[in-house]
């Protein structure tokens, strides 16, 4: 579990259409808005925080959120897609992981892989 994480995104506009839609079935919204940022979370908490930089591209993060069931790591990862995220691994079981760890990847538009996991 984290407090609260940021990323630095180079569009914010496609930043937030990608995490409004990617998380939504994770039950997090967009919370906060400005010029300069955007705060996704649950309702009124906050926690992913999205800045505005003009500056050089960043190596990417990778960020992995709590899922409650395969069928919401299944529509994360579609509507992630359909909102302008790439794919980094569909929905499915990764063995290798462990015997229950069940994810599906995403790379947002700012190239920060982005994870739903249930186990």
């Amino acid at each position: 579990m984290y407090d609260h994480i940021g990323l630095r995104v180079g569009n914010l506009d496609a930043s937030v259409r990608f995490y409004t839609a990617a998380l939504a079935p994770l039950g997090f919204v967009l919370c906060s808005r400005d010029d300069s940022g955007a705060g996704f979370g649950p309702k009124g908490e906050p926690a992913l925080w999205l800045h505005l930089h003009k500056g050089a591209g960043s190596t990417g993060a990778h960020v992995a959120f709590r899922a409650p069931d395969h069928a919401a790591i299944k529509k994360f990862h579609a509507e992630g897609l359909k909102a302008g995220g790439r794919d980094n691994g569909g929905a499915g079981a990764r063995a290798d992981y462990s015997p229950t760890y069940y994810a599906a990847f995403l790379i947002d538009p700012d190239g920060n892989n982005v994870e739903a996991v249930c186990t």
